[in-house]
């Protein structure tokens, strides 16, 4: 398996792996590029083809995979990434029982982490998600999604996107990030549903695609918290369809690419999902520490919807690491640990418009590789809460971003 980089000279060389794991089924989930360019995979194949197609090239770096695992890199759906204010103390309120009105009386949930956004800096704002962003990168992610959400009113949420921003131009982050404008994820203090969907579509929207077609900003996707007491569905319409006649992406309603949480579908929802092939973006974290109903993947699986994965990493579920999703994933969702893997990469990455460089390793797709110290790649799974030691290197784009310490 091999990379190129810019200078012609092949960038790395990961040979002698025990297991290769591609997941491929059929192109089904999954585009061919035409693979030009740096941080690329050039080719596939056991050690003796790609020897006689490497020829005399050179190869900058080799990595021996001899008795390890080599897999594509994860990729996490769904995060709330940006934010300030610790909310350990809610944890603690809810293990003594509390409800999620009781801690939202008591001046906590979204509204206690949009206050503390809107006091924060940039500067600590991305100080944090640096820090974050690398943590994720660590614990095996490559590709992961990140929502606003805690600003609500335009210039936090403005605040957030450049923050977001940053990230993604600053070199040292190696983790592609695919942008949410969320602002519809609760409603401001001081209005009502209806004023706060009016003022995103009418003025958030607008100045959001300013930026965007500016270049100041990158914004993929739209998001919309739908929920009685929150935006109701036509409120959910109304914003979303705002949102994609600007070109972003959301909602299966409106025929789009993913939708997240589902611990309520219902079958007709299911349905709908399945018939706009919509992909599921399912969240093990948030059923575990909310103590909820764990939404029902097999009955989707069933019924053909596709299902990805999402670590909601946020302040009220703080999870970096999607290895430890896929384990809540199999136990909690019952999903095999087959069907975890794939919704932790291909799959994300389809909902996220990025599975035709991303989520699988094939020729012409990006470069992004775990190298597993282990015999099955099913390890990093089943060792729970031990990915940083299955895990030896994170190559991102024919790189390699992290290599891990080895235990002697």
């Amino acid at each position: 398996m091999s990379t190129k980089n810019a200078t012609v000279e092949y960038g790395l060389l990961v040979k002698s792996a025990k297991q290769l794991v591609q997941i491929v089924n059929g192109g089904q989930k999954s585009l061919t590029s035409s693979g030009q360019g740096q941080g690329y995979i050039e080719k596939l194949g056991n050690d003796s083809e790609v020897r006689q197609w490497l020829g005399c090239n050179k190869v900058e770096k080799v990595i021996d995979a001899s008795n390890k695992v080599v897999m594509p890199g994860l990729v996490d759906g769904h995060t709330h990434a940006v934010w300030a204010g610790d909310r350990v103390h809610e944890f603690a309120m809810k293990l003594a029982g509390a409800t999620y009105l009781d801690v939202h009386k008591a001046g906590g949930g979204i509204h206690f982490t949009v206050r503390h956004v809107a006091e924060a800096s940039e500067d600590q704002l991305f100080n944090d998600l640096r820090i974050y962003l690398l943590k994720m990168l660590q614990a095996g992610t490559t590709l992961v999604e990140v929502k606003t959400g805690y600003g609500l009113k335009w210039e936090s949420e403005l605040k957030m996107l450049r923050v977001i921003e940053r990230a993604i131009r600053d070199e040292s982050i190696a983790i592609d990030i695919s942008v949410t404008y969320c602002a519809a994820h609760a409603v401001p203090i001081g209005m009502t549903a209806e004023e706060a969907t009016v003022n995103i579509i009418e003025e958030q929207i607008p100045e959001l695609q300013r930026l965007r077609l500016a270049g100041e900003i990158h914004v993929d996707n739209i998001d919309v918290f739908c929920e009685v007491g929150v935006f109701d569905v036509n409120q959910t319409i109304r914003i979303l369809k705002a949102g994609i006649e600007i070109g972003l992406k959301m909602g299966a309603s409106l025929n789009s690419t993913s939708m997240s949480h589902l611990e309520e579908i219902s079958d007709e929802g299911i349905e709908a999902m399945s018939q706009s092939n919509t992909v599921a973006v399912l969240l093990p974290t948030t059923a575990y520490i909310l103590r909820l109903q764990p939404p029902p993947a097999r009955k989707m699986i069933k019924a053909g919807v596709a299902v990805a994965l999402g670590s909601d990493f946020n302040p009220n579920a703080h999870c970096f690491a999607m290895p430890i999703v896929m384990h809540l994933a199999c136990i909690q969702l019952k999903l095999t640990m087959q069907e975890s893997l794939v919704a932790a990469t291909l799959n994300a990455a389809a909902s996220l418009s990025r599975s035709d460089v991303s989520g699988s390793l094939e020729e012409g797709k990006y470069g992004d590789i775990l190298v597993l110290d282990a015999p099955r790649w099913e390890h990093l799974i089943f060792q729970l809460g031990s990915h940083h030691h299955v895990i030896e290197y994170v190559i991102k784009r024919g790189r390699v971003v992290h290599q891990s310490s080895r235990l002697s």
